[in-house]
């Protein structure tokens, strides 16, 4: 029987790339030593039918196409350098839709302090946008590189948006789902404050956690330290959803998870922690 990409998923795919490529860093965007520092660059593609939500307008698709690149950047305490961008569109799509993709782009650029560099345009049967960030970083967060005795901490609250994805009317959940924003000055906050390590929750905390780990080091999750609201525990049992799925397996809050040795908490600036609303210590244990 032949092996289809979809008997394995993307994990796979991706682990196989790592495999016969051993200039690629298995981390959250590659590092690259370049002039007495690193350059940090990442990429991330976004297709209609699977990454944009029908109620999302052609604006937020163009601001989201940024942020999942700049969180990736804010997960290594990079500070951003550069934006790329390249869009397929159908060929009878509208030309004012198209600026309002843009614009979207544009107004991303400029929320997150990265300039747009260039790009490429082409044709597809839906809209495809690609974009490549760069950064800069003197010494970047990895995902496992936290030491035994760390706290964990996440910079938010999770799985709103995943409950997002499921509502209609605008609140909360779906402005969280439709309207995500990159953590990069939380993330330059943690790199400087001396964690020892750090990635974006985009496919859930679990997933998160288990590309942080290491042989001797794992992680345990307390429910009781997610700050889980009631009203979220409601709507999730309206919608017949698992309230904890959507919080360990979804993912799309774009909030970073990071390590940090319990005696450089006081590093943190405290006016961007109560900003974070950090609500997660946890423990890293020896296996």
């Amino acid at each position: 029987m032949t092996l289809k990409v979809s008997d394995i998923g993307e994990k796979e795919l991706i682990k196989y790339i790592l495999a016969n490529c051993k200039t690629i860093t298995p981390d959250d965007t590659a590092v690259t030593p370049i002039a007495n520092t690193n350059l940090i660059s990442t990429c991330d593609m976004l297709i209609q039918s699977k990454h944009f939500p029908e109620n999302m307008s052609y604006f937020q698709m163009g601001f989201k196409s940024v942020t999942v690149n700049v969180s990736d950047l804010a997960a290594m305490g990079a500070t951003p350098l550069g934006f790329l961008l390249s869009i397929a569109l159908p060929k009878d799509f509208e030309v004012d839709d198209f600026k309002q993709i843009i614009k979207g782009v544009l107004k991303a650029c400029e929320y997150y302090g990265i300039c747009l560099i260039g790009g490429d345009t082409n044709e597809a049967s839906e809209i495809i946008i690609s974009g490549t960030a760069l950064g800069l970083c003197d010494n970047p967060l990895m995902k496992n590189t936290s030491e035994k005795g760390d706290l964990v901490v996440l910079t938010g609250k999770i799985g709103l948006a995943a409950l997002g994805f499921n509502l209609e009317k605008d609140n909360l959940y779906t402005k969280k789902a439709l309207e995500p924003i990159a953590k990069i000055k939380e993330g330059i906050n943690i790199k400087n404050s001396g964690g020892t390590s750090a990635t974006d929750i985009t496919d859930g905390l679990a997933s998160a956690l288990y590309e942080m780990k290491r042989e001797d080091i794992g992680f345990m999750i307390y429910e009781d330290k997610l700050d889980i609201s009631s009203e979220f525990k409601s709507l999730a049992a309206e919608l017949n959803l698992n309230y904890l799925d959507l919080l360990l397996h979804v993912g799309e809050d774009f909030e970073l998870v990071f390590t940090i040795n319990k005696k450089n908490l006081h590093n943190l600036n405290f006016r961007l922690l109560n900003k974070m609303k950090i609500i997660m210590y946890l423990k890293a244990y020896k296996k």
